[in-house]
This record gives C-alpha cells, structure tokens and sequence, in this order.
C-alpha cells in the first residue's frame, strides 16, 4: 500500500510539516521527484529544520527513507542536509537510502541553470539556479550521470565527458564565473555520497509493498508547477502530480491508495509566472507578513493572494486527491473579510477551467466573500471548537472541489493540526 502526499498549489503549502505529522504511521517515506529547489521545513526539539533532498521521515527513529530514482541530487546539498540531521542525534546512514537510478546535479548544471537565466533577461522563468532544469535534460537527452555510476570505475571518464560538453555551453553563453570551487566540493561531496546505502530502488521499494509495509511518497513543489500541467513555461521541470510517483519510485497505479492534497488556506507563489488571484494591495501584504512568506530554499518573499479555487479543482482533478489538509488557516485569523476565487473571466468570458496557456490570455478572478471569524483558533484541538464562520468557509470549498478537508492546521507545531470528521 503506497498514500501520497503532494502540494496542490504552487509549491510552499506545509508539506513538511504534514509529512513530519503523518511519518510514524508508514514504515517507509519516499521522496519521488524534484531536487534541492524543495524546501520541507520541520520543526525538531522546537527547533526549525528546513530539509531539501532527504524525505521528512529521517527524524523518526524507526522509519526508513528513500531518494527514489525521479530526483535530481545534488551532492554538496546533501552532505549539508545530513550535518544538520546528525546534529540532532539521528544516524542519517541506518535509515537513509538512495536509489541507483537518481541523477546527480553537477557543478556545470548549477552554471548552465546560473547562464540560462541571465541570457533571458525580463524573460526569467524565476529558476533557484540550483541546477534543476538542466539536470533533468541530461536526464531526458540521455547524458545524466546517476548515483549507480559513482560506484563504477568509470565514473571519472564520464564526468569529464559531460563537463567538457557543459563547458562547450556555457562558452556559447559567454558564462565567465569561474567554477573550479564548485567542483571541488563537488568531488569531495562524491566521496561523501559513496558511503551512503545505494540501492536499486524499484526492487528495495516493491519489496517493502510485498512484505506489507506501508510507503508515503512525498512530493515536492506543487501541481501547478508540474512540467506537463502546471503554468509553462514557468514550471519545474518534474512531474509533481500523483503520476511521478510511479516512474519517479518505480510502482505500479494499482499500488497507490490514497491521494493527500495540501493546500493553504490563502494562496502564494515563488517566482516568475501566472498567479490569477494575486494580490497587490495592503492585504496581499499582511498575508505575507503574518505567514511569514519568504521561500525556505532562497529566502524569496513570495507573492500572496486569496485561495484560488479553479485551480485547486483541476489540481484536484489530475492528482485524483481522496482527502484534503488545508494549512496555515490561523494567518486568515486577523482578517474581517475573507475572499476565494470561484471562477476567472479568461478574455471577457466567465469559466471554471485552467486555461491551457495562462500567459497568453487576460484572467480576471471572480470572487466570493465570507465572513472572517477574528478569533485565535492555534490553540483549538478539537473540531466542535471551530468558529462558526471558519466551519462555512471550509465546507464552501469541500462542495465547489468535491473532496474533502480532513485536517486543518493552525500553527507550525507538531500538535497544531485539526482532524474534521
């Protein structure tokens, strides 16, 4: 039996938190897709922890956790992740393991991202210049170095080979930065990946299937950001939908049971692209400022608005979400009006579908106010609590989405989350 566990929005929605929370009923967690652009902040021994590459089961004793062959892994990153994780105790190499089949982000890809975007100048996609994209085209053109390779007495030979290919790019790219110290805590961090458990992930995670444990997938970023469905070309570029858990870990459809979807109880963005319900005024403002919205991974300010529900549904829809956790609802607390977006006016005409190429057309939100219920709910443990105009505001959008919210969160701490029958 495989759940997931996936961001329904544009990445950001508390995922880590969420997976923190669900890890010690699943024996195995497992990170599917994405790179150190994800950003999972936990909070251990109340101390915040912001985990990038290792699935956010590490900091249970007796949970195994897996890289699966959909991520992207950058080596110094990791070995960074894992000081951190050792400060608190936890034996990062007992429970810690890494499919063969995971590509490696070289210190060239990390230029090749850093080049690629100057070269567009107002035309940025907004990338973390972490190296991502062009990994992920190794990847796809058939050029990538994966975690296996490092275990080969090839593996010298072949890294030369991508590099001397890379540095044909980047001088095409007129990239001047001189990245000799890049690799060479590249080549340390290689040494470090080494010793960790390298396995053939597809096998190691069917076999933990067929001897009845039960598996969390994780995902990173959110479905709006999904390569094929999100908002291109401003997108990562993996597939965070539901779907990249069976080529991202190498299972079959018929294994995944439930589909958790987290979303925020407002809406946020990272970075360059569409953002129908955005807000530009005093309230998009304290959103920020209340939810402390700045990206765990760059720092970034993110851009705020009201929860945009027409693309909650598509979401929804392509990812076949069984149950709903909305987070962060105590940031709604100060506010005496709540809004959500019910509908866009795409070029003068009203609809509730995702437009296929929301750069290219004029989207106006439609909205629908609620009452705010101007009550601290973070101390509230119990569902029969729940201000009455918080209980309408969340049972509006169970029926426009069709599923429901099961949990509510209302704070960043462990115990800070609601379970709605």
């Amino acid at each position: 039996m495989v759940d997931v566990i996936l961001g329904l929005q544009w990445g950001d929605e508390g995922k880590g938190k969420i997976v923190d929370y669900f890890a010690p009923r699943y024996d195995v967690i497992a990170r599917f897709q994405g790179g150190p652009n994800a950003g999972h902040t936990l909070y251990v021994q109340d101390k915040k922890v912001v985990l990038h590459q290792i699935p956010s089961g590490i900091f249970h004793e007796n949970t195994i956790n897996l890289i699966g062959n959909g991520v992207v892994l950058d080596p110094i990153t990791l070995r960074k992740e894992c000081e951190t994780v050792a400060s608190f105790g936890i034996d990062y190499k007992k429970n810690l393991f890494i499919a063969q089949r995971a590509h490696i982000i070289l210190p060239t890809h990390r230029a090749l991202d850093k080049a690629s975007e100057l070269s567009k100048g107002n035309d940025k996609i907004g990338s973390t210049l972490k190296g991502i994209s062009p990994a992920y085209m190794d990847k796809t053109g058939r050029n990538g170095i994966r975690m296996g390779d490092l275990l080969d007495k090839t593996f010298t030979t072949q890294y030369i080979k991508l590099r001397l290919k890379h540095q044909r790019l980047l001088d095409s790219l007129n990239f001047q930065e001189d990245i000799l110290k890049w690799e060479e805590e590249f080549l340390d961090a290689i040494d470090f990946m080494r010793e960790f458990n390298i396995v053939n992930g597809e096998y190691f995670i069917n076999d933990k299937i067929q001897q009845g444990k039960k598996v969390l997938a994780e995902g990173a970023q959110g479905s709006m950001l999904d390569v094929d469905f999100g908002t291109f070309p401003f997108v990562t570029s993996s597939n965070t939908i539901s779907a990249g858990v069976c080529t991202g870990l190498g299972i079959a459809p018929q294994k995944i049971k439930e589909v958790m979807g987290v979303t925020k109880a407002y809406c946020t963005r990272v970075g360059s692209g569409p953002f129908p319900s955005e807000l530009h005024d005093e309230t998009g403002e304290e959103l920020r400022k209340i939810g402390q919205e700045f990206g765990a991974t760059t720092g970034r300010p993110r851009r705020c608005g009201w929860i945009d529900l027409v693309s909650l549904r598509f979401a929804c829809m392509i990812n076949g979400v069984t149950k709903l956790i909305m987070t962060k609802a105590d940031v709604l607390d100060a506010f005496h009006e709540l809004k959500l977006c019910r509908e866009y006016i795409v070029d003068n005409k009203k609809t509730t579908e995702v437009p296929y190429q929301m750069t290219k057309v004029s989207i106006e939100p439609v909205w629908q106010s609620f009452k705010g219920w101007k009550k601290d709910i973070t101390s509230i443990r119990d569902q029969s609590a729940l201000p009455v105009e918080m209980v309408e505001y969340v049972q509006f959008i169970d029926q426009y989405l069709g599923v429901k919210i099961k949990y509510i969160s209302n704070g960043p701490g462990r115990d800070q989350l609601i379970k709605i029958d």
